[in-house]
């Protein structure tokens, strides 16, 4: 038989073709290949990890361009590819990120769409008032400082929305975690709702019959147990001596309160002219509760406040050794104070 030149150049046609297609495929399989080992391979980070920050409106792209360059990603086309496969490319969040040794690309897209940021913390404690709270807040590097520190106690509820209302006491004390980028204002909101929400929940479950008739007055005598005892067991004891007192009519007579109405004139002493000098917060010369807190009660002080323990107690005094020493009558109160006065002399 004889081949036509049209016939042999056809032939070789089809080889070439061949030829590309198997070229073709080695080269997708090895291009799949390589996809699927980036997808499990971990990152180029060690030691302690990587921060890492996404700015707001940073899309995937360029956060993938922005790694390649840092040379922690080997291929920002894969990674986009995974986040397609995936159906997150649009789906990362904002935020600051600690990358740690070992991360792989599927582990980024998780951690950055579930958006698992960096969180900071701050500790507001029990007792605090509400300066050293805020002195807290303007003093923690990782919040966004916008609040003016010539702001009067008016002007600062009014920028976190609560205009009108006295801070003292309306902050829960508690250790807040928080993203870098939180405001002060953010910060402070936080905390007051949560006070919020904490004082409904005891007031719904209060005791009957109390001699408190809003929640806020649940707070103030909260804030007047704070401080009176930092033992745990004993906060129900000194909630029914008060409650008591406040049924009876009798003046409550708590040093704490005496201390916040002097306020920046307080030194570390009480004299007998600071219980007898009149003031809004002396519970030595005025009857009732005080106009308002005098610190940041925790939930177990709000707790005890509005559940006090029955009994027939209605004096304390404190014993020496972090506790006190609950009486019924004027005369037990007098001997339990002769006594801790003397064992204070002889210590």
């Amino acid at each position: 038989m004889i081949y036509t030149s049209r016939q042999s150049q056809g032939g070789g046609v089809f080889v070439a073709f061949l030829l590309l297609v198997v070229v073709l495929a080695a080269a997708g399989y090895w291009l799949w290949q390589d996809y699927q080992r980036f997808r499990t391979t971990p990152l180029q980070i060690s030691g302690e990890g990587f921060n890492y920050q996404v700015r707001p409106g940073t899309s995937l792209t360029a956060v993938a361009n922005d790694l390649e360059s840092k040379g922690i990603l080997r291929q920002p086309l894969y990674l986009r590819a995974l986040a397609k496969d995936l159906g997150v490319s649009n789906k990362i969040k904002a935020g600051e990120y600690l990358i740690p040794a070992g991360t792989t690309p599927e582990m980024l897209l998780e951690r950055l769409v579930r958006g698992k940021v960096i969180e900071y913390s701050l500790t507001l404690i029990e007792g605090w008032n509400f300066d050293q709270a805020l002195d807290a807040v303007r003093g923690h590097p990782m919040l966004v400082q916008t609040l003016p520190e010539s702001l009067s106690t008016e002007q600062l509820m009014q920028n976190i929305g609560y205009q009108g209302q006295y801070p003292e006491g309306r902050f829960f004390p508690d250790t807040y975690l928080f993203p870098r980028g939180t405001t002060d204002v953010d910060f402070l909101k936080r905390a007051y709702e949560r006070m919020q929400r904490v004082l409904a929940e005891e007031w719904e479950n209060r005791s009957e019959d109390l001699p408190l008739k809003t929640p806020y007055e649940a707070l103030t005598l909260a804030s007047i147990i704070e401080k009176e005892t930092g033992l745990p067991e004993e906060r129900h004891a000194v909630a029914g001596v008060f409650v008591r007192r406040l049924e009876k009519g009798m003046l409550l007579q708590t040093d704490p309160t005496v201390i916040y109405g002097m306020g920046d004139s307080y030194d570390g002493n009480i004299r007998k002219k600071d219980l007898t000098t009149d003031t809004p917060y002396n519970t030595y010369t005025r009857p009732g509760l005080t106009p308002t807190p005098i610190c940041l009660p925790g939930r177990e002080s709000i707790n005890a406040a509005l559940n006090p323990a029955d009994g027939d107690t209605l004096y304390f005094v404190a014993d020496g050794n972090g506790g006190h020493t609950f009486s019924r009558t004027l005369q037990e109160h007098n001997r339990a104070v002769k006594k801790y006065l003397q064992n204070r002399k002889k210590n």
